[in-house]
């Protein structure tokens, strides 16, 4: 974070700039650049381009924002984020959330916003999920992403927001690596309701499971827990919609948004 902030400092000071000159250049407040100069803030990922055009500096800034934002992450979650990134396949179950890499940013600022975060603090979060999402997608490899939602995540939010969430799954959906099911609401009680959790297969063949909750996650590596997550995978997957009928559940409460 240090380097960031020192660079942006003398980059500043370079070109004879004022903060305000700076914000209005980049179109942020005066007081967001003196937050990212002080370590308060992490420039957004367009900011940080606009930073690095400004600054002739390439793509130094934007480099050292993604450091930043990393070094941002709560510890327990960084092993994940890593383990993320190498997986060959992601099983992701949620009952009332849409799945963190498949969020767009506009309902990832909506979800952190709801809890006691600090408006800098969604801003930092929502700009780490996006990147855990191109650090995933946008491999030359990406791991196959098979996704369970509960119905009841897809009627939660602002109309808006949500009807543009759900058009993107739906979109994302299409593409070969991305397997989207919905455990329709009429299923009644299911094994899901005791928990969101995420289950990773790494190159090799071993496999870590990701327990969320209200303080911190928990990755799980115990071969007995994951073996115990795969049977409520299964359990899961006994009552969610195939794709394709998923994807017509997804379409109908788009139209019900419409």
């Amino acid at each position: 974070m240090s380097d960031l902030r020192e660079k942006l400092r003398r980059e500043r000071a370079r070109l004879g700039m004022t903060q305000d000159q700076t914000g209005a250049v980049i179109n942020v407040s005066a007081s967001s650049v003196g937050a990212f100069e002080n370590g308060r803030m992490v420039p957004m990922p367009d900011t940080a381009k606009a930073l690095d055009e400004l600054f002739n500096t390439g793509d130094e800034i934007q480099r050292l924002s993604t450091e930043a934002r990393a070094e941002a992450q709560a510890p327990w979650l960084r092993p994940w984020t890593d383990n993320e990134r190498r997986a060959t396949l992601l099983r992701w179950f949620e009952h009332s959330l849409i799945p963190g890499l498949l969020q767009t940013a506009d309902y990832a600022r909506a979800i952190l916003s709801a809890g006691p975060n600090r408006p800098a603090v969604v801003e930092e979060w929502t700009a780490s999920r996006l990147a855990r999402q191109a650090a995933v997608f946008d491999r030359d490899d990406p791991p196959t992403l098979s996704a369970i939602i509960g119905e009841s995540a897809l009627r939660f939010g602002n109309q808006s927001i949500m009807k543009d969430q759900l058009e993107h799954l739906v979109d994302i959906g299409h593409r070969s690596t991305v397997h989207i099911r919905v455990v329709p609401q009429g299923a009644g009680l299911h094994a899901g309701l005791t928990g969101a959790f995420v289950v990773a297969t790494l190159p090799g063949g071993s496999r870590l499971g990701y327990l969320d909750d209200q303080l911190r996650g928990r990755v799980v590596a115990d071969a007995d827990e994951v073996g115990d997550l795969d049977l409520t995978w299964e359990s899961l997957s006994a009552v969610a919609l195939p794709r394709d009928q998923s994807r017509d559940v997804i379409l109908r409460v788009i139209d019900d948004y419409t």
